[in-house]
């Protein structure tokens, strides 16, 4: 039971060193690829957008 303990703790402690070794973005870098991802999500949404609205003319021409 001791040696089980043993490897929990040690695994802790390889954790907590290892988080120390992360470089971590300031806020310039979290707001300029937040303004990144917004940008994409919105330029996606218009293509979805639009190929919706193109492929549900064509079907509804299609149908009559």
């Amino acid at each position: 039971m001791k040696k089980l303990i043993d490897k929990i703790v040690g695994f802790f402690n390889e954790v907590i060193e290892q988080v120390k070794k992360v470089t971590w973005p300031n806020r310039k870098e979290v707001m300029g690829s937040t303004v990144v991802v917004i940008t994409f999500i919105l330029i996606i949404a218009i293509f979805t957008g639009l190929i919706d609205f193109v492929l549900s003319i064509v079907l509804a021409r299609l149908i009559q």
